[in-house]
């Protein structure tokens, strides 16, 4: 059975859209995709914790909520949300968030070069429901908080240094972050139904105490021209997102990724892939399952994001079949895994390992559908990076 969606690529004012240095298909209009295996081929029979995966990869379980990790006496926290991964020396950290309300914060695990979970700890403590965030060019982890006025909060994914409350970035339910070093720029979701879009510009790069907090203004098309409006006020007092007349709506913001010059986002109320074009400043739709005709969407329930440099682009369900689904540079969508016997739960924070060969994520709440049956996995296999 056919299923189509749209994947657009186009070139807008003299710049092509470009995702992990692959060009994406320029086109005047939607582009259709082609569903199928992609380039890992088809899922295969789920294994015993009821993963499915392409033939040659392999997962297993780092750390389960409430339980200690391997090797370990840290606790692992409830509800991993957000994360991401950072060099360390030979081996490498994964920092995670925890999406619950009060307590949340953030923890993470430290692995040698072989991979071997070698340390755990808690990087971020006394915050509430933190979800999504996003990691700096100078090797933080802005953690956010997923509540009316909440805040970002930069933490040191080794542990050392005490978290910092970054009140300048604004003070909204706040979803994800993505730095782009070339505007010296930072891009926030928020998962509100008539949320905005935002870019914080630190006064000075590196430093997010003090800077100027704006918010994209578009027209009502899915492929426009977009300018950028100060918030007058960030704390927030008068929501941000009704501070700026003209300020473009998004339904749910989540996931946000930057690659060469290109930022992507989702919006789950939509269920949307945007696509912003940093240096043409132009906004596109990427993906929009309404437009699925004669099957299922492959992709349903949007949420987390990442990439890699060949250009492939992993979205994370919330919901929809518990699947992190890849989007090709040549517009194929397809399940890369899928979790059986999880309905009630949601797969959260994809990141990658510095060298490309390990794929981290979570199952927000397992098998109970609670927020103390998360489980965190490792997948392993022929990545093409």
């Amino acid at each position: 059975m056919e299923r189509r969606t749209l994947l657009r690529a186009a070139v807008l004012g003299g710049s092509s859209a470009a995702f992990g240095g692959t060009l994406w298909r320029g086109a005047a209009h939607a582009a259709p995709a082609q569903p199928g295996a992609g380039p890992y081929g088809a899922l295969g029979a789920p294994d015993a914790g009821g993963l499915r995966l392409p033939a040659g990869f392999t997962a297993k379980v780092i750390a389960r909520s409430r339980q200690t990790v391997a090797g370990t006496s840290y606790t692992w926290h409830d509800a991993p949300d957000g994360g991401a991964c950072y060099a360390d020396g030979s081996g490498w950290i994964y920092v995670s968030n925890s999406e619950i309300n009060p307590s949340g914060g953030a923890s993470a695990v430290r692995f040698s070069s072989t991979g071997a979970v070698t340390g755990a700890y808690r990087v971020l403590s006394g915050t509430r429901q933190n979800c999504a965030g996003g990691k700096t060019p100078w090797n933080t982890w802005l953690s956010c908080e997923e509540v009316d006025r909440g805040y970002v909060y930069e933490t040191d994914p080794w542990g050392v240094k005490a978290a910092v409350r970054r009140d300048a970035m604004g003070r909204f339910k706040h979803e994800a972050a993505a730095a782009d070093p070339v505007r010296r720029t930072i891009y926030l979701t928020e998962d509100v139904t008539d949320g905005c879009f935002y870019r914080f510009t630190p006064t000075t790069w590196g430093d997010l105490s003090s800077g100027t907090l704006e918010v994209m203004v578009a027209g009502s098309g899915t492929s426009t021209p977009v300018t950028w409006a100060k918030v007058p006020d960030p704390s927030g007092a008068t929501a941000t997102r009704n501070q700026v007349a003209g300020a473009k709506r998004f339904n749910g913001g989540e996931g946000c990724h930057y690659a060469n010059d290109t930022c992507w986002f989702t919006t789950k109320g939509d269920n949307r892939v945007w696509q912003y074009d940093a240096a043409a400043q132009t906004l596109e739709l990427a993906y929009d399952d309404s437009l699925v005709t004669g099957g299922t969407a492959p992709l349903t329930g949007v949420d987390n994001v990442t990439g890699t440099p060949s250009g492939d682009l992993y979205v994370a369900e919330d919901g929809g079949n518990m699947e992190i689904c890849l989007i090709t540079p040549d517009d194929v969508v397809t399940p890369f895994l899928r979790i059986d016997g999880q309905s009630g739960s949601e797969i959260t924070g994809p990141a990658f390992s510095p060298d490309g060969k390990r794929l981290y994520f979570s199952s927000q709440r397992g098998t109970s559908g609670s927020s103390s049956g998360g489980i965190t996995y490792e997948v392993t296999g022929p990545f093409r990076g």
